[in-house]
């Protein structure tokens, strides 16, 4: 298959409500035999493994690559210097940003348009949006600024606005934004970083002002803190999300996604933690013992494993460093890997980049 070939076949799956097990398969076996070809790095890892098209058989005997390989080389089907945009990691591990290319953003839209409609939006066609986090022509290369652009462009009211800029939160309009909602008794949906929220909880708390937001109204957080913001307990945090917001923690939703994806994962509120989180058909998701890569039984912890049909050009498998347990209806996400666990994600990276080198784009 060609490249548009690919991408209007993950078009046409993710529209179809019914996503079959059998189509899945079938098609991330496709995808999986274009990255193969088209992908030399990525085929140099499946080659060490013994890993082919003709060997794999279904979608878990895929591959995975571990996310920090895209700090060490170009996965990338398409020429890199004809990519439509570049999405970049925050480069926290010894400054190296991990790049992922996309030679055409429809299938990320389309995958984000119809993910958040379900699992955010729900029965609501618009909401006014006030967005804690900068826009994506100030951070062009952020996956979470294109993402929230997305939400305002196809969910949100003319009256959505940005409350952070180049010089930080803006305050007084984040009053004020809130203050309208109260009045009006329109619903309102606040989104954007998870840090974003600690600063303006602890700004709330200073001023001692608390508000209600109207019926209706919710909240979307992602990304935790990353020493962007003093850290705080989950249970703390969506505790004084509804205490100064007046929004319940069953309309508090957490969204985990990362730049080496091109779909996200949502929970359905956060008044039980850890939450239960999921993804959309055009996703699964494994959870593994490091060391040895294979699947550990529901309910025992392990590494997540998510295999994106929508990553058509780069790799559909990632291997992250999130600890995680697979449950009913999804997985609970239990933080960074440690000890065992984070040796075993170490040692796939030193085998990827070992298997890659001489094979780089």
């Amino acid at each position: 298959m060609q490249q548009q070939e690919i991408i209007n076949a993950i078009l046409a799956f993710i529209s179809d409500q019914e996503g079959s097990a059998e189509v899945f398969d079938q098609l991330a076996l496709q995808i999986f035999s274009y990255q193969y070809k088209n992908n030399l790095p990525y085929q140099s890892l499946c080659l060490q493994k013994g890993k082919t098209p003709r060997t794999v058989k279904k979608w878990q005997d895929i591959p995975a690559v571990t996310i920090n390989a895209f700090k060490e080389v170009t996965l990338s089907c398409g020429d890199p210097r004809q990519a439509a945009r570049v999405f970049m990691t925050s480069g926290t591990t010894q400054g190296v940003q991990g790049k992922h290319y996309h030679p055409s953003l429809a299938v990320y839209d389309q995958s984000m348009i119809h993910n958040f409609k379900r699992h955010f939006m729900k029965d609501t066609e618009k909401i006014r949006m006030g967005i804690l986090f900068p826009t994506a022509a100030e951070m062009p290369n952020s996956s979470l600024a294109h993402y929230l652009a997305l939400a305002v462009q196809e969910f949100g009211t003319q009256e959505s606005h940005y409350l952070v800029d180049s010089q930080g939160a803006n305050i007084d309009r984040f009053m004020m934004e809130l203050a309208q909602a109260e009045h009006t008794g329109e619903p309102y949906g606040l989104l954007g970083a998870s840090f974003s929220f600690v600063h303006l909880l602890d700004e709330l708390a200073r001023r001692g002002k608390q508000f209600s937001l109207p019926k209706g109204s919710r909240i979307l957080d992602t990304g935790g803190f990353k020493n962007r913001s003093r850290e705080i307990a989950l249970e703390e945090f969506y505790h004084r999300l509804e205490f100064f917001l007046g929004v319940p923690r069953t309309a508090c939703i957490n969204m985990y996604g990362m730049t080496e994806l091109s779909t996200q994962f949502y929970d359905e509120g956060n008044d039980i933690l850890p939450s239960v989180k999921s993804g959309p058909h055009w996703s699964r998701t494994r959870v593994v013992n490091p060391l040895t890569g294979a699947e550990v039984p529901q309910g025992e912890r392990g590494v997540l494993v998510h295999c994106d049909l929508a990553n058509f050009n780069s790799v559909t498998t990632i291997l992250t460093e999130d600890l995680g347990v697979k449950v009913a209806g999804g997985f609970l996400l239990l933080g960074r890997a440690q000890g065992a666990a984070a040796k075993g994600c170490s040692l796939a990276v030193e085998e990827f980049i070992e298997s890659g080198r001489g094979r780089v784009k």
